[in-house]
C-alpha cells in the first residue's frame, strides 16, 4: 500500500530528518574539537564513529540537508518545472 504524501507526511519526515542533521553535526563537531570517536545514538541504534570518518560525515551532512531542503519545497509547494527541450 503507498503512502500519500501530505502535509503530515512531510512534516514527520522533515522532522526526523532534521533530528538526523542535528546527530550528524553533533558528531562533526565533537571530532572537529578533538575526540577521538563520537556514538551516534538515534535511539534506535548507535553507530561510533572516529576522526577518519569525517569526510563521509561531512558528505553525509550534505545529502541530509539537500533531502531537507527537497522536503521542505515540496510542503511549500515548491517543485521542479521541466522546460520544452531541456
Amino acid at each position: 500500500m503507498a503512502t500519500a504524501i501530505d502535509n503530515d507526511w512531510l512534516d514527520a519526515r522533515i522532522a526526523k530528518v532534521k533530528t538526523q542533521i542535528t546527530n550528524v553535526e553533533d558528531a562533526i563537531d565533537a571530532l572537529d574539537t578533538g575526540a577521538q570517536s563520537y556514538t551516534i545514538d538515534t535511539g534506535q541504534t548507535k553507530q561510533t564513529v572516529t576522526k577518519a570518518q569525517l569526510g563521509s560525515l561531512r558528505r553525509t551532512l550534505e545529502y541530509l540537508e539537500n533531502k531537507l531542503a527537497t522536503l521542505d519545497a515540496r510542503r511549500n509547494g515548491g517543485g521542479a518545472r521541466v522546460l520544452p527541450g531541456w
